[in-house]
């Protein structure tokens, strides 16, 4: 089908474009440890998009390679890529493929993929069958052995198109293209087909200048018109930095005669621009090949993996973010959660979060609107590297789209700016989060906020928050929050400074908020520095009437005592009203806790 547009590759590169990230691992490995790993076509397919790994016939074939010893693994390989991706198998695919059956003595599967490769024209290789042939051998496989010869020899007789290939290719690589190459080509009396003709220039692939001297001649002599196929095979040939040029030339020659860029022209020849820093080339190619048909579009995988490409370059290029997502979104592609996900990953890997909002702003105009996961991760990812401004920039941004930063986006915005140590902010943006309507986060918040304050040793600045926020904009805070402010409070230093009076006047609100006391830290209070008339504010502060309930006195009193604090035990009991003074179980608790009956006083027993 012929395609739109014109072709817009600059031979002259007007910036650099180096990755500043390079892989830690090489495709084959990953590829390798995905399919020993996963058996699921999903889970796959996802593993490969999340590790940037797009499956062209060249890794195809490395990966077989570093599997010959491992034919589970192999297997499972190339049956996933006969179904994903077709195209990417080759003869040298399926050769590999039956030397490793071979080699490792699957007979039967061996000859099935035969089968399944002679229907698709292709012919066995001198290698394959001198490697396979030793392990029929010597496995003593000897009507294999003998079929396996007569398959090569038929395919010899029969001029296969492996064969002719490699007549061909010595011809043409020996010697200096002339009249002499052309008249030896010619007298093989060979009927040039188009699988042929590609099978050649692919081979050719060392030497691109032959493949493009081959090329030329084989269309000019009148022995074959190139097609689509051929077209595309010298487009892979040419995809490379020092042929430019040529690769410019025959890609807007094939468009003017109505022929695509393939799926697997654009996938090999796209990976090789961005490995070889081509930024800007590699964004040319995928506006031709999404103008073509669907079915030689780039993936969604593909595409992402070019924008993460482009905002990892040494400079990132706005301009060529711009083009990629309008070319992607021009016939109606929709820009997704994953994909923006995806691409913010690769900017934090580089260090450049703070131009999140402008890659927003670009993929707003393609429709896309940030999800509420997606709007937290953008807030927290600026707040915690402390960029003010552009967080401002990113809720303003927000706002004068329609949507609002939603609360829980807010929150991640309160949580990263804690994280980074500016509790003034924080504090901003918590008030501009109570003030909305249903801030369903404003708890989770506040829990960060007052935690932040605590480990800053502002725990009484943390507690006068709190009491502004209950009663100024009813925030309930959550349990959690009021068990750590409380065990702040109450350490040695704060609490004898007013520290333990905030501590109790907790209490009650803890209640009104239907959460019960939570004593814990006052018990561990008083078993060191608490004095006598605070654990009596403590009962008090305890319930609406007098004093607390009967377990609650005795574990104060037994606390204190464990810790040796007899005397203040004695103190605290002398200020307890009479009925608590007379209770058997206090009696019995001071008589069997006494250390020493020469120095603890006995209990003193109210007056009649």
């Amino acid at each position: 089908m012929k395609s739109s547009g014109s072709f817009g590759i600059s031979v002259g590169r007007s910036f650099s474009s180096e990755p500043a990230v390079e892989e830690k691992s090489s495709a084959e490995v990953i590829v390798i440890d995905i399919f020993s790993r996963l058996s699921g076509e999903d889970d796959i397919r996802k593993e490969l998009e999340s590790s940037d790994v797009v499956i062209s016939h060249d890794l195809a074939l490395k990966v077989l390679r570093k599997l010959e010893s491992n034919p589970d693994v192999a297997k499972r390989f190339f049956q996933w890529i006969k179904e994903a991706s077709p195209e990417e198998l080759s003869s040298k695919n399926y050769n590999m493929m039956l030397r490793i059956l071979g080699g490792n003595g699957l007979v039967n599967e061996f000859w099935g993929l035969v089968d399944v490769m002679k229907k698709k024209g292709h012919g066995l290789s001198a290698n394959v069958r001198d490697k396979v042939g030793e392990k029929f051998q010597k496995d003593g496989l000897e009507s294999d052995l003998v079929r396996l010869r007569k398959l090569f020899a038929s395919d010899c007789l029969d001029s296969s198109a492996e064969n002719v290939c490699d007549r061909v290719c010595k011809i043409v690589m020996k010697e200096e293209w002339g009249d002499d190459v052309e008249k030896r080509v010619r007298d093989l009396n060979v009927e040039f087909k188009s699988d042929l003709v590609k099978m050649i220039v692919e081979s050719l692939d060392v030497v691109p200048r032959k493949a493009l001297l081959f090329f030329r001649w084989i269309d000019e002599s009148g022995l074959f018109k190139n097609d689509e196929k051929t077209y595309n095979a010298m487009a892979r040939v040419l995809g490379k930095e020092k042929f430019l040029d040529r690769f410019q030339n025959i890609v807007e020659e094939m468009r003017s005669v109505g022929y695509e860029v393939e799926i697997e022209t654009y996938v090999r020849v796209s990976t090789r621009f961005c490995q070889t820093k081509l930024i800007k080339e590699a964004v040319d190619l995928f506006e031709i090949a999404m103008a073509g048909s669907s079915s030689n579009k780039p993936t969604p995988q593909c595409f992402c993996l070019l924008l993460k490409k482009i905002v990892t370059a040494k400079i990132l290029d706005m301009d060529l973010f711009s083009r990629a997502l309008k070319a992607y979104t021009r016939n109606g592609n929709a820009m997704t959660d994953s994909l923006l996900k995806s691409v913010l990953k690769s900017l934090r890997s580089v260090d450049r979060v703070e131009l999140s909002t402008e890659l927003l702003k670009e993929m707003k105009k393609g429709g896309y609107v940030p999800s509420s996961d997606m709007q937290s991760m953008i807030a927290s990812s600026l707040s915690r590297k402390g960029k003010k401004d552009e967080a401002d920039e990113f809720v303003d941004f927000m706002e004068a789209s329609g949507n609002n930063l939603d609360d829980k986006a807010m929150a991640s915005l309160v949580e990263g700016y804690c994280d980074s140590g500016d509790l003034d902010e924080a504090l901003v943006c918590f008030e501009k989060m109570v003030g909305y309507a249903a801030a369903f986060y404003a708890d989770y918040a506040f829990e960060k906020l007052v935690l932040a304050y605590c480990n800053k040793n502002q725990v009484r600045d943390a507690y006068k928050l709190l009491s502004a926020q209950v009663q100024k904009n009813q925030l309930k805070p959550r349990h959690s929050t009021y068990k750590i402010l409380v065990t702040n409070l109450l350490t040695k230093k704060i609490a004898r400074d007013g520290g333990f009076e905030e501590a109790l006047s907790l209490l009650p609100i803890m209640k009104d908020h239907g959460f019960p006391p939570f004593i814990d830290p006052f018990m561990s209070y008083f078993s060191t520095t608490g004095k006598s008339t605070e654990a009596l504010g403590f009962l008090k502060a305890m319930t609406s009437k007098n004093f607390p309930s009967m377990s609650v006195v005795l574990r104060v009193f037994e606390t204190m005592m464990k810790s040796a604090r007899h005397s203040e035990a004695q103190d605290l009991l002398s200020l307890c009203p009479n009925y608590i003074r007379n209770n058997p179980d206090v009696l019995e608790l001071f008589n069997t806790m006494k250390p020493n009956e020469s120095t603890v006083e006995k209990p003193l027993a109210a007056s009649a």
